[in-house]
């Protein structure tokens, strides 16, 4: 049997249980909260007076903070390009009879991570702090360019990816919250608190899609996670850029600022991996072939090797000037 006939053997297998996935890692929209519920009421007497104190909170937040929020909204903002990805990917049916279990998944996935744009849009738009046309031209851009994450169609691979993405996603936006509450912008700082909650509940569901894959097929499990880690995790806002630019462009200096505030650095990069060889006991993986284990090998190693590699980085300390934030709006 092929290696895909296999993989599409052990999607149908993890199908099975999709409902349970569904109910422990999702939230029904009648119960979960929506962004309306953390921004001032337009229906209020006294929405422009809500708006007006959120404005005047803005105004103290640091100039590279702006920048991080922005980008972070951009790629939340980005979703079509995410769903249309997953609804890709090898055993997800969306067309047959309405679809499958997986596709069911990946829409109620789609409807959660949906409110975290709307809501981060909504707040800069109100701040008053950002350039509204450049962001929304950004993330235009980044939706029209769509990416390649280095996955194929492969659900190996693809939940590798994910199970990543989504804990880095947590550790940005939580940090993000950390710094506004700071700054006294405890809304604001909910806000992020909340996106952080539904990534963690995120990041458990794939990287469990990923553990029972690992009991039924470990091989090949190791094997594709050894794939997506010597290529690197690229996050979807590697592909940022501004109006009048290349693919890409907006990402380093995107990144210098979430390092220079602590929200996303390379050490994070190198603490989830970790995380995730604990999460998947990969020490402790039986029955693996020669060429996994070689595999578990450079992946044990791994973790050390990237440590070194991003103790060496250097960061400006200078933060770029983007078509996003002037520093006149912030001021």
């Amino acid at each position: 049997m092929s290696i895909k006939n296999i993989r599409l053997e052990v999607m149908q297998f993890l199908e099975k249980n999709i409902d349970s996935f569904v109910e422990n890692y999702l939230i029904p929209v009648e119960n979960i909260w929506q962004p309306s519920d953390l921004l001032p009421d337009s229906q209020n007497e006294k929405f422009m007076e809500e708006v007006k104190e959120l404005r005047e909170i803005a105004k103290d937040l640091p100039y590279d903070f702006w920048v991080v929020l922005v980008g972070d909204t951009i790629t939340e903002e980005a979703l079509p390009t995410y769903e249309s990805w997953l609804m890709d990917v090898e055993g997800v049916n969306q067309v047959d009879e309405g679809g499958n279990g997986w596709s069911q998944w990946v829409r109620h996935w789609t409807g959660e991570e949906n409110r975290h744009g709307d809501l981060l849009n909504k707040y800069l738009y109100l701040s008053g702090r950002v350039n509204m046309r450049e962001v929304e031209m950004t993330t235009h851009h980044l939706i029209n360019d769509g990416f390649d994450i280095g996955t194929d169609r492969d659900p190996y691979k693809n939940f590798v990816y994910t199970s990543f993405q989504e804990l880095a996603t947590y550790i940005s936006h939580n940090r993000v919250s950390q710094i506004a509450r700071k700054f006294g912008d405890n809304k604001l700082s909910k806000m992020c608190k909340l996106i952080a909650g539904d990534e963690m509940r995120h990041h458990m569901a794939y990287s469990e899609f990923v553990d029972r894959i690992f009991k039924v097929d470990p091989s090949e499990m190791m094997l594709a996670f050894q794939y997506m880690m010597k290529q690197k995790i690229v996050m979807p806002a590697h592909f940022l850029r501004e109006s009048g630019q290349r693919l890409g462009a907006a990402f380093e200096q995107f990144s210098d600022s979430a390092q220079r505030i602590g929200v996303y650095t390379a050490t994070d990069y190198v603490d989830i991996l970790k995380k995730l060889i604990d999460k998947w006991q990969i020490d402790k993986i039986n029955g693996l072939t020669a060429e996994a284990e070689k595999a578990r090998d450079f992946l044990m190693k791994l973790p050390e090797r990237m440590a070194r590699i991003s103790e060496r980085l250097v960061i400006p300390e200078e933060s770029h000037i983007f078509k996003w934030v002037q520093p006149a709006l912030v001021r």
